[in-house]
């Protein structure tokens, strides 16, 4: 017994020695052919049918926004609300700025543009994402603004050119007389004249083309319907989408703060032109959007800004979109 049990014992102390020789052999390799970490992200676009029309959210890239510029809320709130909705606000609140391409199938529609150079390097991403997504500059037709603040406009020119060649500019006539008016801006804050001068720049290359249009109650575009939204801007502007019953409301900047606004639509920010008229568009758009189960998307909320509002007891919830393929129809 004793004879056999020595061979044994060599062929299992041979066995162990060679699986651990491979394991090691394995993991040293494993170790050698781990690639580096990429440390990048997936080109910023996002896309969904509506009916027939297709929409692509676009994105430009984010800003930090401090809570100490939200109004009407205590700070004790603001945190609570933050930390149920896992927000980071130690730096400022990352909130991302979004734009929208819609595709009619007649029309080649981009509705806000991104802030271009204006902003900083954390934004400025619009021309490449549109690229990215499939899409030129020079196939967009229409460009229709939901109001003049730079994020929204400055990315409708580069170096004093105009981006989209092709396309004819809209902006509401209320938006347009307020900071394109010389006057306006010689009665502004000094600290508030910069935002003059960024949207009369990106609009001017469209002017002197002949391509820039104001209007009041309708576009020549059937498929855009107007609601007006006033108070973060004078003339700000939502824009409603319809296609086969489906309708989306591409709202602009009725919510900054998906943490806040929703949950609390009485709190404003520092940068409206008039707080109290925004309030009340924001409480008025949010009733509408959850009524109707509207499609939304939101210029700051968290990208692609795409879902839907929904009413609660105590004010609203906000249910972004799922990610999901797109089913091409078959011919």
């Amino acid at each position: 017994m004793a004879a056999l049990k020595k061979p044994l014992i060599n062929i299992l102390a041979r066995s162990l020695l060679g699986a651990a020789l491979a394991f090691s052999a394995n993991t040293v390799l494993a170790e050698e052919k781990l690639p580096v970490q990429q440390q990048t992200q997936v080109a910023g676009y996002y896309r969904m049918m509506l009916g027939d029309y297709e929409i692509t959210a676009l994105y430009d890239g984010y800003v930090q926004i401090e809570s100490k510029l939200l109004k009407g809320i205590t700070a004790n709130d603001v945190n609570k609300l933050f930390q149920a909705m896992y927000v980071n606000d130690s730096n400022g609140v990352q909130t991302a700025v979004n734009a929208f391409l819609v595709h009619t199938n007649k029309h080649l529609i981009l509705i806000d543009a991104g802030a271009e150079s204006c902003f900083g390097d954390t934004l400025g991403s619009i021309e490449n994402n549109l690229r990215a997504a499939g899409y030129t500059p020079e196939q967009v037709d229409t460009v229709l603004l939901t109001h003049l603040h730079p994020d929204h406009a400055c990315g409708i020119t580069k170096d004093g050119k105009r981006i989209f060649t092709n396309a004819t500019l809209y902006v509401a006539q209320a938006e347009a007389g307020y900071w394109l008016s010389k006057k306006s801006e010689e009665q502004a804050p000094e600290a508030g004249k910069a935002v003059f001068k960024m949207a009369q720049q990106a609009v001017a290359p469209y002017q002197a083309a002949n391509k820039f249009k104001t209007f009041t109650d309708r576009l020549p575009i059937n498929e855009i319907q107007l609601m007006a939204s006033p108070g973060h801007t004078p003339g700000h502007m939502s824009y409603l989408v319809t296609s086969k019953g489906n309708s989306l409301l591409i709202w602009g900047d009725i919510v900054h703060s998906h943490a806040l606004q929703f949950a609390r639509p009485e709190v404003a920010i520092e940068y409206d032109s008039d707080s109290e008229q925004a309030v009340t568009s924001r409480k008025k758009i949010l009733a509408y959007a959850a009524k109707n189960k509207l499609w939304v998307a939101g210029a700051h909320l968290p990208f692609p800004g795409l879902g839907h509002v929904r009413a609660n007891d105590n004010g609203y919830t906000w249910v972004p979109v799922e990610y999901s393929p797109i089913l091409k129809k078959q011919n």
